[in-house]
């Protein structure tokens, strides 16, 4: 049976072997654990997904292998010096797809100021390590024509897929062979036979035009010779400055060089490499008859500093994302971390400029990892005990190998315990992927109809809540997908697809309203727990509008603390007309869907849990009646539920009175005048503060200050200092422009 990691897993690579390049692919989770798991399952998963599509494939051409044989390699290189590739409707449109998977961790590039140019860096090995340096570098100077970027495309109608080069009329692998044999034959006739020998002779009045006849000869001769010589030394000379001095280390020597790395082309001619890279791809699609998807892994980005993060967020955005670019970009961070460090990076000054909506422009497909079910924790647990264990055996062997002599090799490691050191290190926290089980095309069919409902919707037209642009269109696309096959996989009982259609509209254009759902429901179910409320538990026919209503007025008491993530929801009204009228989803659909919402962040929960458990403390100890109420609590009270709070704290019976006579319930202490309150109920000092202090929470002096509050260089500098998440150990607040 496999886990949910697995599952979790083997959907994001089936959506990957359809999703249209370029994409970016947000994988969030708090574990790198985890992160690094699924990166590895994934990539397992689609190679066996490229495997099974090329083993069903019946079409006109099987595709070459990815590693040719010689005379594949001979086919290659006479592709590349006498063939121009021709777009067709069949290679732009492949069935069979290759994937090259290129791991970038950015904390190996943290120490240089441009950390985004690892990024091509990188891409340039990876390229040399699957296609060769060789090939590569033919290319450049056999194909590549700077020229084409911005010439029109057109895709041709018909079987033939290459054309041949030609020169003045005549194709090129005709007229090379025959110009080089032609000069093999004279150069061979002047070595055996030589040139005729003329005496010149001034009595002889034909004798000048005979010797002007042989030197036209040996000119004619020459230039034959020459012409060809002079080209063949001109290719094989570009040919040998791009094998020594090639791209990679061009780019390291500008990233080296203050000055050129500060010019503002040096990221343009960046920028014309990588077209090189993605114009060579599409050579090697029609060579190979199959697409070529680079999956870019990039790790650790939340390591670094922030300057350092936007850097190569915008890299992914201008590099990596030409309209016929083959990346893939998978995005694995903490996305906590990140947004934060975003949010402190320099320029960051208006909305557009935070982290949410920054990343909403670039990220095409979000997949935040959900949290780890019960029987996932217990193999985790498992899988590190028996780590320890095997590390303390290979402590007591090599203790045991020291004891037994003192001589030099006794003072080595023995191979295999570092071989089993090596292992053990290398266990993952779940160490089997397993490829859940069920028929493609009854799934298929499910994505499809979920699809077809988006405009065709019975109970509302879908698309009338998706925004407009492209980017959101894309994401919703790519996130029915995956939550199809994440509840086809769990073997679970699947909603209809226009529900789950619904359901992934619903969490993409308003995330932080349904994240407010999701934790004031798991509140309610704690607290049924700890009052032992047998009945408590939530009524899953009640709907979500419901739930939301109940506690919309805690929500806008909050609503200073949560401005970013209430600005990344859609309209307000449109959210109420969705839930109330279209599509009334209950609690029942939501724990349904809860294992498969994968494009909802889970640090907006977390956020807003935190929030709402700072006006709650532990009533214990002397604190046990003076303890600020909670603020769901206080705005549901009624004006007797006031009276038997004061009656706990032994106020006066004349306090009670002034609050029945004026009805001052809970709603009327929260939103009412301060000053208005103290007045009217006339309490001494001591009294106030403590009223105060249980019913209005904390003085405003220790109350948490407001986020998104503009904060002054000084403050905002004493702020960085305290927060454990924007250092690194190479960067200071000078590197973010504070001085």
């Amino acid at each position: 049976m496999p886990s949910k990691d697995d599952v979790y897993a083997y959907a994001l690579s089936k959506t990957l072997t359809k999703v249209s390049s370029p994409a970016t692919v947000g994988l969030y989770s708090s574990c790198q654990n985890r992160i690094n798991l699924i990166l590895r399952q994934v990539e397992v998963h689609v190679e066996k997904e490229s495997l099974r599509m090329e083993q069903e494939h019946n079409g006109r051409s099987r595709p070459r292998s990815a590693k040719p044989s010689f005379t594949g390699f001979l086919a290659l290189i006479g592709r590349l010096l006498f063939y121009n590739p021709v777009r067709t409707e069949e290679n732009q449109h492949h069935h069979n797809i290759r994937f090259i998977h290129v791991h970038f961790s950015a904390w190996h590039f943290a120490g240089s100021d441009l950390l985004w140019a690892g990024l091509a860096i990188r891409l340039f090995q990876a390229m040399q390590d699957n296609f060769g340096e060789f090939p590569l570098v033919l290319y450049r100077v056999a194909q590549h024509d700077e020229d084409e970027e911005i010439k029109k495309k057109t895709v041709e109608d018909g079987p033939n897929e290459w054309k041949s080069k030609k020169y003045c009329c005549c194709p090129l692998w005709f007229l090379f062979p025959s110009v080089l044999l032609a000069a093999l034959i004279i150069l061979v006739v002047l070595v055996k036979y030589g040139f005729p020998e003329t005496e010149i002779e001034a009595d002889q009045g034909g004798d000048e035009a005979s010797a002007s006849q042989v030197g036209v000869m040996e000119g004619l001769a020459i230039a034959s010779l020459g012409i060809p010589a002079a080209g063949t030394a001109r290719f094989a000379f570009l040919l040998v400055k791009n094998l020594i001095f090639n791209q990679d280390l061009n780019i390291r020597r500008g990233m080296d060089n203050e000055r050129v790395s500060n010019q503002l082309g040096f990221m343009n001619e960046v920028r014309k490499e990588m077209w090189l890279l993605s114009s060579f791809i599409r050579f090697m699609e029609v060579f190979e008859r199959r697409r070529i998807r680079v999956v870019l892994k990039i790790t650790n980005l939340d390591r670094c500093s922030p300057r350092k993060i936007v850097g190569v967020l915008d890299a992914i955005n201008i590099l990596l994302s030409d309209q016929e670019s083959p990346f893939i970009s998978i995005l694995a961070v903490n996305p906590d971390v990140l947004v934060q460090k975003v949010n402190f990076a320099d320029g960051c000054l208006s909305k557009e400029d935070r982290a949410y909506a920054f990343l909403d422009r670039i990220v095409t497909l979000a997949f935040t990892v959900p949290p780890l079910c019960e029987a996932s924790k217990r193999n985790v647990f498992y899988s590190l005990t028996r780590q320890s264990h095997i590390t303390e055996d290979i402590d007591i062997n090599e203790e045991k190998q020291k004891m037994k002599s003192y001589t030099k090799t006794s003072l080595c490691l023995d191979a295999s315990s570092v071989e089993n050191a090596q292992e053990s290190s290398n266990i993952p926290l779940i160490d089997k992927t397993a490829t859940p089980e069920f028929r493609e095309e009854e799934v298929e069919n499910l994505i499809n109809s979920a699809f077809e409902s988006i405009h065709g919707s019975h109970k509302g037209n879908l698309s009338n809540y998706i925004l407009d642009d492209g980017m959101t269109i894309r994401r919703v696309v790519n996130t029915i997908r995956m939550t199809v096959i994440i509840l086809k996989a769990l073997e679970t009982e699947v909603p209809p697809p226009e529900t789950i259609a619904a359901w992934v509209v619903l969490a993409n254009q308003w995330p932080c309203r349904l994240s407010w759902i999701f934790q004031c429901l798991e509140d309610d179910q704690q607290r049924a727990e700890i009052d032992d409320i047998n009945e408590a538990d939530t009524d899953d026919s009640k709907t979500l509008w419901d739930i939301f209503s109940n506690s919309s007025a805690e929500l806008y008491v909050m609503r200073t603390q949560i401005e970013e993530l209430l600005e990344r929801d859609g309209d307000p009204e449109m959210f109420e007309l969705f839930l109330k009228v279209d599509f009334p989803f209950t609690v029942k659909d939501m724990k349904k869907f809860k294992c498969a919402t994968v494009n909802l962040d889970q640090t907006i929960r977390k956020e807003l849990g935190q929030i709402r458990g700072k006006s709650k403390l532990k009533e214990s100890g002397w604190m046990r009646n003076l303890a600020p109420l909670p603020i769901r609590s206080l705005i549901n009270m009624s004006a007797e539920d006031v009276c038997k709070e004061l009656e706990k704290m032994q106020y006066p019976d004349r306090y009670a009175d002034i609050v029945k006579s004026n009805d001052l319930n809970g709603m009327a202490l929260v939103f009412g005048d301060v000053d208005d309150l103290k007045l009217l109920l006339q309490m001494t000092f001591g009294e106030w503060t403590t009223f105060r202090l249980h019913f209005l929470g904390f003085p405003s002096r220790l109350r948490p200050q407001n986020k998104t509050a503009q904060l002054s260089p000084h403050r905002l500098q004493n702020q960085l200092s305290r927060s454990p998440y924007l250092h690194d150990h190479h960067s200071s607040t000078r590197s973010l422009g504070i001085s």
